[in-house]
């Protein structure tokens, strides 16, 4: 088992690590650049021009390991769908930014749309044709779940969305979305190994492939993994908390997404309600930090060590 992780981990990172230094330069060659929001942040302006969509990379290398996986678990194939699903909705939303030159990308009925239906699928699979169900453990209490009945798939619907927009929100610095999901991806891969779920070689392709990932997403980003890649993070997270039984688990590990859509939520809302007043100087807070003084580096550190705490935490909340 601790060599077929090892081999998954070996062949997502190199993988992601080889194909860098040529999917960047295409995207380039095809004016695949991000385009900067102008009420952002002013330092986020010179990042204009650096292409986006590069969450391909990552799902590339991990997805040849992750099919070698398959036999190990049921549970696999449910994950990848939800995974690639995601990442799919996401390259729509990048290409009608970039391509079709619409700014918001689709529109949010469109997007939660897809959302919607490709949950339901996800939830349909994991529960005809594995040996999973959609019961949830519950943190800290050993032995004890939680059954919704015939609410379990509008809650997984929440669930699922949920991640998936935590995920995409916290994409906004270089290589913050990426270093957090890659701590997460590091506990699953431990959580699959101390309940026996058989995913842990999943999960440690999925993690090493965006350390691979890194090398170009990290301060200063040669790449940003837009939509395509904010999503599928999403995907990636709700499908593997489900398969361990664990989404109850995603408030925890997940702390920096809750906290992230938390920020927009009250940023927003304190906006409507003071017809003008905010909470936060920017929002996702992220940005908040960034306009108090702190540099990008040091927003993305010290989120991944909170990530590494709360996913601690957690560990032993299922012990």
């Amino acid at each position: 088992m601790n060599l077929g992780i090892f081999i998954a981990a070996i062949l997502s990172f190199g993988i992601s690590a080889l194909l860098g230094p040529v999917f960047i330069p295409f995207l380039h060659k095809i004016k695949f650049g991000q385009t900067v929001r102008d009420d952002g942040p002013e330092s986020h302006l010179k990042k204009t021009g650096t292409p986006t969509m590069g969450g391909v990379i990552f799902l590339i290398g991990m997805l040849i390991p992750a099919l070698l996986q398959i036999k190990q678990s049921d549970k696999v194939v449910p994950i990848l769908i939800l995974t690639f699903g995601m990442a799919l909705i996401g390259f729509i939303d990048d290409y009608v930014k970039v391509v079709l030159k619409r700014a918001m990308g689709l529109k949010a009925w469109q997007k939660l749309s897809l959302q919607i239906v490709l949950s339901v699928g996800f939830g349909l699979y994991l529960k005809y044709f594995t040996d999973a169900d959609l019961t949830m453990k519950i943190p800290f209490m050993p032995g004890q779940t939680l059954d919704l009945g015939w609410a379990a798939i509008p809650f997984m619907i929440f669930v699922v969305i949920a991640t998936s927009n935590g995920t995409n929100l916290t994409d906004g610095l270089d290589g913050l979305a990426s270093t957090v999901t890659l701590v997460v991806s590091v506990f699953f891969c431990i959580a699959s190994v101390m309940t026996g779920a058989g995913v842990e070689g999943l999960a440690a392709a999925f993690g090493a492939a965006l350390a691979g990932f890194l090398l170009f997403n990290a301060y200063p980003a040669k790449v940003f993994m837009g939509d395509t890649g904010s999503l599928a993070l999403g995907g990636y997270v709700a499908g593997m908390a489900y398969a361990l039984h664990m989404p109850l688990i995603i408030v925890i590990v997940g702390i920096i997404y809750v906290i992230e859509t938390v920020s927009v939520i009250l940023q927003v809302g304190c906006f409507k309600i003071t017809h003008g007043k905010r909470i936060f100087k920017m929002a996702p807070i992220h940005h908040h930090f960034e306009l108090c003084g702190w540099s990008e580096t040091r927003v993305v550190t010290v989120f991944s060590i909170v990530t590494a705490l709360f996913c601690i935490l957690a560990l032993v909340g299922i012990w």
